[in-house]
């Protein structure tokens, strides 16, 4: 069993909390239609995000069998058979597909459709185009909130869509440029040869910039931001800091996803969950 939870890459759940961005923000969190349909939300967004991964491993388990640690997926070192994989693939459509049935709604299914098309396009080829590559690896980020609000039809900030798309090609280029640092050009990702570490240095960090740019103007933008509360600002240097130890990790030795940069610092995680505290604090309390 531990497998195919491997498989399905549970601990990357985490990036679907995104989902919730747009109900939180609202102040609706503990509306309880809201957070309803943003519950549903996360689960359709679970299932999916594991039919990409599965998808992914089906297509890359050749590759993977010659990279140092992914050779240990489940199905590059045989512990799942490709024809299991698919049968859970099958349960997994199954369940993306009960649930935009009971919860009809158009648009939410386009994005949920769009993200699982646009990554299985990526699985096939479009990853190795550089650039595009990167596109697609921030539209996931950008899909999943978009995919709450339509969901709990609450109408999001400009100024947050800004944050989350800057704040995702950071995470992205840094990934590539912590893998171009890893791995020889050679064998397991052909779209790093297009790459250099100055070009993804430079770019990812104009990009974290601007996420910490466009962030304050969200916590300043009283009419436009979600909340409208004043005291958002003071949020601010949280996310400096956490902004300053992410970077420190991926500046080590990190490979640079965000999920396992997260999960293998402590302080970074502490720093996240102060922060998730101090948001609520600020929008249900104070």
């Amino acid at each position: 069993m531990k497998y195919y939870i491997k498989l399905m890459r549970v601990h990357h759940y985490i990036k679907n909390f995104l989902v919730f961005a747009a109900v939180v923000g609202s102040g609706e969190l503990f509306t309880s239609k809201k957070f309803g349909q943003s519950l549903v939300a996360f689960v359709a967004f679970c299932a999916a995000s594991s039919i990409v991964y599965i998808i992914n491993d089906i297509q890359d388990c050749e590759k993977d069998r010659q990279h140092p640690t992914k050779r240990n997926r489940p199905i590059a070192s045989g512990k799942v058979s490709i024809q299991n994989a698919y049968l859970l693939l099958a349960m997994l459509l199954v369940i993306v597909a009960i649930i935009s049935w009971l919860n009809f709604n158009l648009p939410a299914i386009i994005i949920l459709a769009s993200y699982i098309l646009l990554n299985i396009a990526y699985s096939y080829g479009l990853k190795n185009m550089p650039i595009v590559d990167i596109f697609i690896l921030v539209s996931g980020f950008l899909l999943r909130v978009l995919y709450g609000a339509v969901i709990t039809n609450i109408s999001v900030s400009d100024w947050l869509y800004l944050t989350v798309i800057s704040i995702s090609f950071f995470f992205a280029l840094g990934k590539r440029r912590n893998e171009l640092k890893r791995i020889s050009s050679g064998k397991t990702r052909a779209v790093l040869k297009y790459y250099t570490e100055g070009f993804l240095d430079k770019v990812m960090y104009m990009f974290l910039g601007l996420a910490n740019v466009f962030y304050a103007l969200w916590t300043m933008d009283k009419q436009q931001s979600m909340s409208g509360n004043h005291l958002l600002v003071w949020t601010v240097p949280i996310v400096l800091l956490i902004s300053l130890t992410y970077s420190m990790n991926v500046e080590g030795d990190s490979d640079g996803d965000p999920v396992e940069v997260l999960l293998h610092d402590k302080m970074l995680i502490l720093l996240c969950l102060i922060y998730c505290l101090v948001m609520v604090i600020f929008l249900y309390v104070l």
